[in-house]
């Protein structure tokens, strides 16, 4: 078989593991749906922005409009538009977490095959190596981009207020995560590859998920981060992932295109330079298996 055909069968096999078993998509969905109706709506940020009606009722007419000015301001400064809600901020910034959690499952695939036997029957099978590999990661890709986009309609219906940048938005939204999920599914499955031990992935991946997510402006905004911290958020490719998101899901007319431009380019070279890392190391520890 080419290499073509190799790709596609074992490719079709991960999705049927995955889509023949609803109780596993269930949950992964219902997940972060239920971490954006707890935290997106008790951790309501935008409600450190809102006076009372009865205090603003006894104010001069004067002073509520400077006070709705200075508001606005702070809004602008902190999510780039004064009408946006922290829930909408929030469950956009999900849509990335979802791509990392579902690409670590690229991860754990390999190490159930592993511990069932069939990865050493594709090892003595005349499948190339790198086969096995690219499979595994358009499989996380395929997997996280669906369940981020069921994720998006869910937020809708939470009450999440999108507000499109132009007709092009959801094909940014699209390329963000596509470019993002395959980054990360190369690098977890690669780290799989050579870890042996079902131990040692679950405590690398432990220790790498939250890092990722929190120091990330996924559910809170960079400039409120210590300095240090507004550092290493700005290295974190979720970051660039989640503000291509929030430009073109959120921001409308603000949206600002040169940004839009900038966290594609970063994505694009993380994913291009994990996808060739991450072959490279998993095909020679495939190697020596």
């Amino acid at each position: 078989m080419d290499v073509l055909t190799e790709v596609y069968v074992l490719l079709d096999r991960e999705l049927k593991k995955w889509y023949r078993s609803p109780f596993l998509m269930t949950m992964t969905i219902i997940q972060p749906v239920i971490w954006m109706g707890l935290f997106g709506k008790a951790l309501n940020l935008t409600g450190m922005f809102q006076i009372p009606e009865e205090i603003l009722g006894q104010l001069p007419p004067a002073v509520t409009s400077q006070i709705a000015q200075l508001f606005n301001r702070m809004m602008v400064n902190l999510f780039g538009t004064a009408e946006l809600d922290y829930f909408s901020y929030m469950s956009v910034g999900m849509l990335s977490i979802v791509i990392l959690f579902t690409s670590m499952s690229s991860g754990m695939s390999i190490a159930w095959d592993r511990r069932l036997g069939f990865l050493n029957k594709l090892l003595v099978s005349p499948i190339k190596r790198g086969s096995i590999i690219i499979s595994k990661v358009l499989s996380g890709v395929v997997k996280s981009v669906m369940q981020a986009i069921l994720v998006m309609l869910f937020a809708a219906a939470l009450g999440a207020k999108y507000n499109l940048a132009g007709p092009l938005a959801p094909l940014v939204v699209l390329l963000a995560l596509t470019l993002l999920s395959l980054g990360l599914s190369s690098l977890f499955v690669s780290l799989a590859v050579r870890l042996k031990s079902w131990e040692s992935q679950m405590a690398v991946m432990n220790l790498l998920n939250l890092p990722l997510m929190f120091a990330s402006n996924a559910l809170y905004p960079i400039k409120l981060m210590p300095s240090w911290l507004q550092v290493v958020a700005s290295a974190n490719p979720i970051s660039y992932a989640v503000d291509a998101v929030r430009q073109a899901l959120l921001l409308g007319s603000s949206a600002s295109a040169s940004m839009l431009l900038l966290d594609l380019g970063v994505l694009a070279v993380f994913a291009l330079a994990l996808a060739g890392f991450g072959v490279l190391v998993a095909d020679r520890g495939l190697r020596r298996s």
